[in-house]
C-alpha cells in the first residue's frame, strides 16, 4: 500500500482528490487556486512535455519526486526544496486539545491566506480549503495557528499547512492541532502522513515526538512554464 506514497500527488489526483483533478489520464493537476501541484503517472520527462500542452504560458506548478531531477525543457525551476516524507506510526492520542481547535470555513479564508503568507508553510490559495478539515486556534478574533488536510492518496491523508503566528510560538498550538488532525484522520479510517523541509529540525523533532517516522526523501520543484 505504500506505493501510493512513492507518487503521492498523482495518486491523490486519481483517488481521494479526483473531484478536484484536471488533465489527461497520465497527467493530472489542480486548479492553481486549489494547489499548484501536478502529478504524472509515468516518467517526469514525458509528463512535463504533455503538461506543457495542457496549461497556459506562465502557469506556476509544484512537482514532487523522490529523486532529484534536472530542469525539464520548456519549464523554469524557480525554487527547489529538499524534503522528507514522514508516515504516522504512533497511536491515537487520548489527550485533550487546549484550546479547542475551531473548524475553519469560507468566512476565514482571508485570515488563513494571510497566516500562510506570513509563516510560509507551503502554497496556500483561495481554494486550498477545499481539501477539507481545516482547523485553527484564535486569539480573540485573530487566527494565530492552523492546520488541515491536503493530499488524499489511497488510504493515506496528508496533514498540511501546519503554521503558527510568530507571536504565538512556544504555546503548544502546533502540537495541539496535529493531535486533533491525527484523531480526525484515524476516525475517518485513514493513515496520516506529511512532508517537511529536510532542514526544518524544529518541525521534525515535533513530528517524531508525536509518532511520525521518516519514510524517505521527497523533493519539491516550484516551476513556471516558459
Amino acid at each position: 500500500m505504500k506505493r501510493f506514497l512513492d507518487n503521492p500527488v498523482f495518486s491523490a489526483l486519481v483517488t481521494g482528490d479526483a473531484h478536484l483533478s484536471i488533465g489527461s489520464a497520465a497527467v493530472r493537476y489542480f486548479d492553481e487556486q486549489v494547489s499548484p501541484f501536478v502529478g504524472f503517472e509515468g516518467a517526469p520527462g514525458e509528463g512535463f512535455r504533455e503538461l506543457k500542452e495542457l496549461v497556459p504560458a506562465g502557469r506556476k506548478i509544484l512537482y514532487a519526486n523522490r529523486q532529484l531531477i534536472p530542469e525539464p525543457e520548456g519549464w523554469q525551476v524557480i525554487h527547489e526544496v529538499r524534503g522528507l516524507q514522514f508516515l504516522y506510526e504512533g497511536r491515537e492520542s487520548g489527550s485533550e486539545e487546549q484550546p479547542e481547535p475551531v473548524a475553519l470555513t469560507a468566512d476565514h479564508i482571508e485570515q488563513m491566506v494571510q497566516l500562510a503568507m506570513l509563516t510560509k508553510p507551503g502554497p496556500f490559495g483561495l481554494r486550498t480549503i477545499e481539501f477539507g478539515h481545516y482547523h485553527g486556534i484564535f486569539d480573540k478574533e485573530s487566527l494565530v495557528a492552523m492546520t488541515g488536510q491536503r493530499l488524499h492518496p489511497g488510504p493515506y491523508t496528508e496533514i498540511s499547512a501546519v503554521c503558527t503566528h510568530p507571536d504565538h510560538l512556544g504555546k503548544g498550538y502546533a502540537a495541539s492541532l496535529l493531535r486533533h488532525q491525527l484523531k480526525l484522520i484515524q476516525q475517518q479510517g485513514g493513515q496520516p502522513f506529511l512532508h517537511v523541509r529536510a532542514d526544518n529540525d524544529r518541525a521534525i523533532a515535533l513530528y517524531e515526538r508525536l509518532g511520525f517516522k521518516e519514510n524517505g526523501p521527497m523533493n519539491f520543484y516550484f516551476m513556471k512554464k516558459r
